[in-house]
């Protein structure tokens, strides 16, 4: 317990003792912004307590929404949360929060970090840092899932991007390719840029020089928009890699129609590495090898981290990168 108590919260809020120990509690009778006033000072006074948790809340940060593979990927966490949760007899609800709207996403922030009794699972794909002072100072406990804070220090879950990236374009190169391309998703979450770097690196380690004649910036808002841009591509009559890899899945595979709307065929003419493994990857023509995201499990300890935040108070967060692995599919060859 900490030494701040509830009557020094009441002196310096002005309400009665009972009406801050209620919206400590979370216990009803006590308005929405008045409860929050009263959190946010003790917050500022430094009151914490450790108790247990009743419900889990998954936060959805969106900047845009134009991530095509963002649904499969929020749905195997939701599933790793829900199990995990379930067998903690902890009740789930879901919230998105549009980064976009200045004003509400203040509010619904607010609202989320009021709400003491619950934990918070926030998914930080689309997320820049400057959003993350949204939730700057929660004594609530609260995991990031897939994005990261470089200036705050949350208790954080990724996945190793860049030596994922590493590890697919270094299976390119042991099948003997040499013009590696790369397809790159316009709109640049976190992620991609950290990918790309893995891409280069494998490269420059292989002494293959990286030809930016090879980069294909494709749109991420459907799965057409990803084909159309790679036809328009093509149009131009460029020099052709004999392999890409993709950020994402969907990008590979909507160039891989496109490709194949050209004539070219998967993989005799060109290979394709695809990230993330969602369900289509694998019954795609050809089916496509691809990193696999472990997600469920990602899921899942996120929640047994918000638990033991509950259960112990420690004075520093840890930022756990998951590792990956390669799925083999059809659609690289060796050359």
């Amino acid at each position: 317990m900490s030494k701040v108590s509830i009557r020094e919260i009441s002196r310096r809020t002005g309400f009665s003792p009972a009406t801050v120990s209620n919206a400590l509690n979370n216990r009803p009778g006590v308005g929405s912004q008045n409860a929050a006033a009263i959190i946010r000072t003790a917050r500022e006074l430094g009151y914490y307590y450790v108790k247990k948790l009743k419900r889990i809340q998954f936060v959805i940060a969106r900047q845009s929404g134009r991530m095509i593979d963002e649904g499969s990927f929020r749905l195997a966490v939701i599933n790793g949360i829900e199990c995990e949760a379930k067998r903690h007899g902890l009740s789930t609800s879901y919230v998105t929060i549009e980064l976009t709207d200045t004003v509400s996403r203040r509010r619904q922030a607010t609202s989320i970090i009021s709400d003491t009794a619950s934990g918070v699972i926030l998914l930080g794909t689309e997320m820049l840092e400057k959003d993350y002072q949204l939730f700057s100072g929660t004594k609530q406990p609260l995991v990031v899932v897939d994005g990261k804070s470089d200036n705050m220090f949350f208790e954080t879950i990724v996945f190793s991007n860049e030596g994922s990236a590493y590890h697919a374009v270094n299976h390119l190169i042991k099948n003997g390719h040499r013009k590696i391309g790369y397809l790159a998703g316009g709109l640049r979450i976190r992620n991609f840029p950290i990918r790309e770097r893995g891409y280069r690196r494998a490269l420059e380690d292989a002494g293959i020089p990286v030809r930016d004649c090879y980069k294909v910036l494709l749109g991420t808002e459907k799965p057409e928009t990803a084909a159309n841009d790679m036809l328009a591509w093509l149009d131009t009559n460029p020099e052709l890699p004999t392999a890409f890899f993709a950020d994402n899945d969907a990008l590979a595979v909507g160039a891989m129609s496109a490709l194949g709307n050209k004539g070219y065929s998967v993989p005799d003419d060109i290979s394709m590495v695809g990230f993330d493994d969602v369900e289509y990857a694998a019954i795609a023509r050809p089916p496509l090898t691809t990193i696999h995201v472990p997600r469920f499990e990602i899921g899942r300890m996120a929640v047994q981290r918000l638990i033991a935040q509950t259960e112990s108070q420690k004075p520093f967060t840890c930022v756990t990168h998951v590792s990956t692995s390669l799925v083999e599919r059809e659609s690289v060859r060796s050359v």
